[in-house]
Parts: structure tokens; sequence; C-alpha cells
């Protein structure tokens, strides 16, 4: 049995009242279009067949599936489409139709995230018994792009009905109901074998990333783990950046929750103190009207924890407990999320000083996504200085191998710096800190490791120029400022870093 009034996005339906509002306002539906929009509620979220819609729409009667086909049409064109440019109705091909926002996800995934199909990769020329590999690695590779949550992937059984056939990708995007796909093809030349993949726009048809991966077939399934970690750590960088920029050019200003997060997140990693400000108002007027959303609470929760390590002014009247109170609720909510668990994490790590919390959360993020480069680099900046310095260096040298271009590339090389400093390999700090500027030059930190390991060495004139940039930045800084917003667990971990701004003549405090 239904209830009278149902909600799902900005629409209440009223079965008894036989109406449909958005935004209180009045959707002119017919009968068969209510009975059919209430078979897809009732559903949850799951596939509703073709058959199960015409009994509810006509029942009774023999009807042909054109006539589903019409009507689902023009309930399509009354509900209009998502805030992410998607149907509210989405195709399952050869199965029926499902709706978009209501009960939990199915093989599909609902909600306003971005969706991504993975299609069958083609196989060219490389015989009948090559498809089992071109199949294995399209598996793998939904397996890891579905350990990530910032965007959704369509199950298997969906994509691959499009094997063997020719089909435009935008066809596929509409179809399956998706904003990505993702494609490629195999073939193989005596022991050597090429893949190549691509990453599709599915409503324009842009490219936005391709990329060929040639090895040997001396271990297929090494070769099989090389690409699948690639490609994944590739495409979801590739689609976070598409969404931001989609939302800026579509949906500037919005506080709705997935926006906000997608503004919030470029303005904190913009690394300068006007936008972190920026980030947190946001943030925190979007929490407003929705105090439980995991993603916004752990922004929340990383943009004051940036403020507080950078030294930053304040923006409230007690940034810490604010901070830890983002990060406990954060994680109360994050249900599994690795990278709201990583933000959350070094929250503690880094503010609240809950070391051996941050770093159990750290370490089972790490464990439900080991492709994640910003959960990776997390772990690493906390093992910097809360546990061993070569496990540090390693997960940082992972991080930055994983994703080289990410947005978040600058914190593995900045923290693959310190640790080098630390270690006292200066001019191995100075190449990394190098690196990190390149990514990011408005990254504090980079500066301290540059400030520091030239001083070390005796580079007075690059130590004063790094530093001059440094209060050009931050205004104000001084080492007791710096040292107030790093953990202090091991002192020895900072000393080395200090030492060197003294050298150079960054101000006590």
């Amino acid at each position: 049995m239904i209830r009278s009034r149902q909600a799902f996005g900005p629409f209440v339906l009223d079965s008894a009242g036989g109406t449909l509002q958005r935004n209180g306002k009045s959707v002119a539906l017919g009968q068969r279009g209510l009975a059919l929009l209430e078979a897809l509620f009732d559903a949850g979220g799951k596939t509703v067949s073709k058959m199960e819609l015409m009994e509810r729409g006509w029942p009774g009667l023999v009807v042909e599936e054109g006539n589903l086909t019409v009507q689902i049409a023009a309930l399509r064109k009354a509900l209009g489409r998502m805030p992410t440019g998607d149907e509210w109705i989405a195709t399952v091909p050869r199965v029926g139709y499902r709706l978009a926002g209501v009960g939990a996800a199915s093989e599909e995934t609902d909600g306003p995230l971005p969706v991504l199909a993975v299609l069958p990769f083609a196989n060219l020329g490389a015989g009948a018994d090559q498809d089992y590999f071109a199949d294995g690695v399209v598996d793998d590779i939904i397996t890891a792009l579905s350990r990530f949550r910032s965007f959704s992937v369509i199950a298997r059984n969906s994509s691959f009905v499009y094997k063997g056939r020719n089909v435009d990708v935008r066809q596929v995007a509409e179809e399956l109901g998706v904003r990505y796909v993702l494609e490629g093809s195999i073939r193989r030349a005596g022991d050597r074998l090429r893949i190549t993949a691509q990453l599709v726009d599915g409503v324009g048809g842009a490219h936005l990333w391709a990329q060929n991966f040639d090895g040997e077939l001396d271990d297929v399934f090494d070769f099989q783990d090389r690409i699948t970690e690639k490609v994944a750590t590739v495409v979801e960088p590739r689609i976070r950046t598409a969404e931001i920029e989609r939302t800026r050019r579509e949906r500037p200003g919005s506080i709705a929750a997935y926006d906000a997060a997608l503004s919030a997140l470029s303005k904190i990693l913009a690394e300068s103190i006007g936008e972190n400000v920026q980030a947190y108002a946001l943030l925190t007027e979007a929490l407003a009207l929705e105090p439980d959303n995991a993603q916004l609470l752990g922004l929340a929760a990383w943009a004051l924890e940036h403020r507080i390590t950078m030294g930053w002014p304040s923006v409230g009247p007690n940034d810490r407990q604010a901070c830890f109170e983002f990060a406990r609720g954060g994680l109360e909510k994050a249900a599994g999320d690795p990278t709201v668990m990583a933000h959350c994490a070094m929250a503690l790590v880094q503010v609240a000083r809950e070391y051996d919390w941050g770093m159990a959360v750290l370490a089972a993020a790490v464990e439900a996504n080991p492709n994640n480069m910003l959960v990776v680099a997390a772990a690493g900046v906390a093992t910097l200085h809360c546990g061993e310095l070569s496990m540090a260096l390693a997960l940082l040298r992972r991080a930055s191998r994983l994703s080289p271009r990410d947005m978040f590339a600058h914190l593995s090389l900045c923290g693959t710096a310190h640790a080098q400093v630390v270690l006292g390999d200066y001019e191995e700090a100075v190449a990394s800190a190098t690196r990190a500027l390149a990514v990011n030059p408005n990254f504090d930190p980079t500066y301290w490791m540059l400030i520091a390991a030239n001083a070390h060495l005796g580079r007075m004139p690059e130590a004063h120029h790094f530093l001059d940039e440094l209060m050009r930045m931050a205004p104000g800084v001084t080492i007791a400022s710096i040292r107030a917003g790093q953990p202090a667990k091991d002192p020895s971990r900072l000393a080395a870093i200090l030492d060197g701004l003294r050298l150079a003549g960054l101000p006590e405090g």
C-alpha cells in the first residue's frame, strides 16, 4: 500500500488527490502518467519492468509497448531534468525504467552525484580468446571506480548489454541515464598488448581524457592490475574537475549540497586565506539546510583544519572546537566514505590531537579505497607526524604515483619534502617542494620546506626569496603560529623545519 503523500527531489506526489507538485506548484499529469509515476515510486529506486508498468498503467488491458514509451516520454517532459542534467526517469535497456532520487540505490545509483558507465572494451583483432582479458579489465575497473564516492558507477549487467554493438556514446548515456562514459579497446600484437581507454562526456560527446597502455603478456594479471589502478586514479579527478567546471558554469552561487561541496572544494584548494573564508561561509550556509550531510561536514572540518594548520586568523570564537565537532559529526554520518573519513581524520590528528583515533580512521579509509589519491596522501601526512618515516614516505610516494596531475598532488609532494627535511635530505627536499610549487603555488607549507631546506644548505638568497613570498601570502606568520598548528606527538618531526625557518629569519612569535 502506498502512502497518500510521497516526496522525491522537489516533488510531492499526492496519490489520493491525484496530483503532483514541484516546489508547491502543480504539475499536469494524466491518469496513466500518475499511475506509472506511482509504480516507479513504489519500487524505491529499483528497476520496474515494462510488463509491470503496463499492468499499472493499463490494468486488465493488452497494449503495445509503444504506448508505454509515449507515456514515459510525456512523464519525462513534465518532470524536467534533475539538477545534474540527468533524467528523473532512467531507462534500463531491455528491462524497464527506474525513478531517481527515491529509496536506496539499486544496481544503478541515484541522487545528485554524477553517474559513470564503463562499457565493454572492444576486442580489435586479438581473437575471441582475448575477450576474457578485455572483460576482466572492465570488471576490475568497475570495481575500483565503485570505491569512489564522488560519483556513481552503474553495474556491469547494465553496461554490458552494449557488448559487441557499435553505438554512439550519447545514445548510451541517454539510455543508461549517465553523464560520463568510459570506453576502450584491446589489441594484441605478438607478445604485446595495447589497451586504449577514453572518458567521454555523454551529454555533449566531448572527450575528457584518453590514454594508451602498453605491456608484455608475460604477466597478464599484473598488467591488468596496473591498468585498473591507472584508469581509476585518472578518471576520478577528471570527473571531479569536469563537475566543478559544470557547477560554475550552470549553477553559479547555488547552495544545494552537491554544488556547495564542489564550490567549497575548489576554494579550499585555492590555498588562500580569503578563499578559505568563502569556502567556510558557503559550507556553513549549506549545513544550515542539510546539517547531517557527511560530505559538507567533512569539508567544513577540512576548511578549519587548514586554517589552524597554516596559522591563519580565526573565523569563529573557537575554531578548534568547531573543527572537532564537524569531524566527529562527519565520521558519524560518513557511512564508509573514504574521502569524508580522510578529511575528518586529518582534523583529529592535526587539530584535536586525537592521534590514535585519527590514524585508525585513516587506516580504514585506505583499506576502503587504496586508489584514492587524497586518502593515501592524508595517511602519509598523518604517518609523518605519528608513525614511521619510511612508511610515511612510502604512502606519500604512492599518492604521487597514483595521480601526479591531481588537484591534491601538492599535498603528497610537500609531505614528501617534509619527510626529506626531517631525514636531512635537503637537496631532495628542495626538488620535491619545487614540484609541489609547480602544482599549486599558494600552499604555505611548500614555502616552509623551501625556506628550511635552502637555509640548511646555506643557500640564504634562495631561502630569503621564499621567505618573502611566504610573508606576502600569510602576513604575520611566525615560528609560534606554525608550531601551534602542527601535531605535537613527536616534536622532532617539526624541529628541523622550524630550525631552518629560524636560520632564514622568520620571526619567533
